[in-house]
């Protein structure tokens, strides 16, 4: 393997190996701290724009199938490892580590000090870097990486697309979503659609939905802010859930505001106290922002969830309409299947409902 270099806006630089497709790529430089899952995070779409670092020291080692995959091609910028093993094993795979990553088009760095590199994130806040083969060269970081809106319309579906179930009709508003969240509510035996984020108002409604999705996806939330009165006007309408990205946008439709976290949640052991039940769940996260909780106190919304760790909202309800909303990720992988039980809560909340608002059944 030809060597290839980290170069960090710091202007720190870290040595590796190169993997994957040989070619420069430019990012912010996150980490994720999962144990297993690797194919699952790549695939995200969440992480569009970034360099994502796999924490866990091997990586490849049950190779990489077509099965595991949260999207049809990654949308990340890059991939840094420890070590990616060349020689996997697993009765399900189709290819190495490395070689997928080539598919794919994809370039990434082995055999770095990801050690080093996490405390460096974690010392500056989420870092800017260049993954090149010259570390001499001088480079210059635009700010911002990416214009506004540009990753989410990287990941979001073109058209609406409609997956066939028996029961009850659930409109996903893709800002990026993982098919884990459609696989999950396809489980629920839902007709679903998805449809690109910037749908509009009066073409949802014509598709006669009985409860509505927000997806995850990449990027700033107030990228989104033309969005707001659309998605407000969804809630008013129809029982909804959003998640990561979605419960960002839901609160921020309701007059709250986001915040760009040191270096996000981003792992599979992050523990939320749902303040219904009294109950810890262990949860899967994957974010940047979160919302800011100063901006909260006259919200419409009651704060459902909170972080245990730093005490972070996790998600919202209404008191008075059938609308949820949570910062991690319920359909998990990767990661605890603890808090699934929230898209269970979705489903009964249109079969209650009749896929109506709270509103709308009083005015019935």
């Amino acid at each position: 393997m030809n060597k290839g270099y980290l170069v960090l806006e710091t202007g720190d630089i870290l040595e590796g190996k190169w993997i994957g497709h040989q070619d420069e790529t430019m990012g912010e430089v996150v980490f994720n701290t999962s144990m297993t899952g690797y194919q699952e995070m790549i695939t995200d779409p969440s992480y569009a724009g970034q360099i994502v670092t796999l924490c866990y020291p091997l990586v490849g080692n049950y190779g990489m199938n077509p099965d595991d995959n949260e999207s049809q091609k990654p949308a990340c910028q890059g991939v840094i490892v420890g070590e990616s093993c060349d020689q996997p094993s697993n009765g399900k795979m189709t290819s190495s580590f490395s070689d997928q990553l080539a598919t794919w088009g994809i370039p990434g760095l082995a055999e770095v000090n990801t050690r080093k590199l996490v405390s460096l994130i974690r010392k500056h806040k989420t870092l800017k870097g260049k993954i090149t083969a010259n570390p001499k060269t001088v480079t210059v970081f635009p700010e911002p990486l990416f214009a506004p809106g540009q990753l989410v319309e990287q990941v979001a579906v073109e058209k609406a697309v409609s997956y066939i179930g028996q029961g009850k009709h659930v409109i996903l508003l893709d800002f990026g979503y993982k098919a884990s969240i459609l696989n999950d509510l396809l489980k629920q035996n839902v007709r679903v659609t998805v449809v690109p984020y910037d749908t509009s108002l009066k073409e949802i409604q014509n598709m006669n939905p009985d409860g509505i999705l927000i997806s995850n996806g990449p990027g700033n939330p107030d990228d989104h802010a033309m969005h707001f009165p659309k998605i407000k006007a969804l809630t008013d309408l129809y029982p909804t859930l959003g998640i990561c990205l979605g419960h960002q946008l839901i609160a921020m439709a309701y007059g709250a505001s986001s915040k760009k976290m040191a270096f996000g949640h981003r792992g599979g052991n992050h523990p939320v106290l749902d303040h219904e039940t009294g109950k810890i769940w262990i949860t899967s996260q994957n974010h940047s922002y979160e919302i800011d909780p100063e901006s909260c106190i006259d919200l419409e919304l009651a704060v459902r969830f909170t972080n245990v760790n730093d005490t972070g909202i996790e998600g919202f309800f209404h008191p008075e309409k059938p609308v949820t909303t949570v910062q991690f990720h319920p359909e998990a992988r990767p990661g605890p299947v603890d808090t699934d039980y929230i898209f269970d809560e979705f489903i009964e909340s249109l079969v209650c409902t009749g896929g109506k608002s709270s509103c709308q059944m009083q005015q019935v």
